[in-house]
């Protein structure tokens, strides 16, 4: 758990796409909309919304209700691609980090490997030179 007012550092990924987004105004906006529109006060001003309308306002409400509707699913579908791209940029921004840190730890352990092995093959041959019966050679 972390404490509160502690935060911890975001991936690299994380930040860059982070600043991105605050520093794009169209992403701010995109972000704001699309957190309102997957909340539950966006269903319940709907559902207030639409109650008024139809039995209120209206007397017949189901055509132009029928094209609201229509045009905000529209609207809405385009948020949700456009957050399901930059989520899908985010993960192959991620991927292709993750793949370049795995790859330089992987070089890493292999010369480590390797220093290691010369380092071992040298200290066996240094006891073997060294603790072998000079009559025996």
């Amino acid at each position: 758990m972390t404490a509160p007012g502690v935060s911890h550092p975001h991936h690299p990924v994380v930040q860059a796409a982070l600043a991105k987004r605050a520093n794009d105004l169209q992403m701010r906006v995109a972000d704001a909309i699309t957190a309102y529109a997957g909340s539950m006060p966006f269903v319940y001003v709907h559902i207030v919304l639409f109650a008024v309308w139809m039995l209120f306002l209206e007397s017949n409400p189901w055509p132009k209700l029928t094209l609201m509707v229509s045009l905000e699913a529209i609207f809405l579908s385009t948020f949700v691609m456009i957050g399901q791209n930059r989520q899908a940029a985010f993960q192959e921004a991620k991927a292709d980090h993750d793949f370049n840190e795995q790859e330089l730890g992987l070089k890493t352990n292999t010369q480590l490997t390797r220093e290691i092995h010369k380092l071992t093959t040298d200290l066996h041959r240094r006891v073997i030179d060294e603790g072998a019966d000079p009559r025996i050679r």
